[in-house]
């Protein structure tokens, strides 16, 4: 969905809105931070299953030594002008851990199966606690759409 215009929408469409690009969107940035070496940050492609954000990189990757350090994250969809930024806690599962109905959606959005894979990948979910929507200056006020896991609006 592309914004025209600077509409101040309400909370419940800011809600719909954000939940219809979760469940169409590919990548999303993810930043993480280590207590030592700073913040990282990278585009992940993702799966959105309703509730979790589930990425997937290598088992070695800064993204996966930063989760271990310091589970606190925030991602945000590719727009800024449409801004869709989510914080919460990163968990991680190994390819051959992962719960099979994430696995299977990533798959099946992808066409790729890291499960399959002969390098090691890990799955990162991230359940949101707190969710900010927003298009422009007129919809600064009422950005938060989501306080301590649960939708407002």
């Amino acid at each position: 969905m592309q914004a025209t215009q600077n509409i101040r929408r309400t909370a419940l469409e800011r809600r719909r809105d954000t939940l219809e690009r979760l469940g169409s969107e590919r990548d999303i940035w993810v930043s993480t931070s280590h207590p030592d070496h700073g913040p990282h940050q990278v585009p992940l492609w993702f799966l959105w299953d309703g509730q979790s954000v589930w990425m997937c990189t290598g088992a070695s990757s800064a993204t996966v030594r930063n989760v271990d350090k310091e589970p606190r994250v925030r991602l945000a969809l590719p727009d800024a002008f449409d801004v869709v930024l989510l914080q919460g806690e990163a968990k991680c599962f190994p390819a051959k851990e992962v719960p099979n109905d994430a696995a299977d959606g990533f798959a099946g959005k992808f066409g790729w199966d890291p499960r399959t894979e002969e390098a090691s990948f890990v799955y990162v979910c991230v359940t949101p606690r707190t969710v900010r929507a927003w298009r422009g200056v007129p919809e600064l006020p009422g950005r938060l759409v989501m306080r301590d896991g649960a939708w407002l609006g």
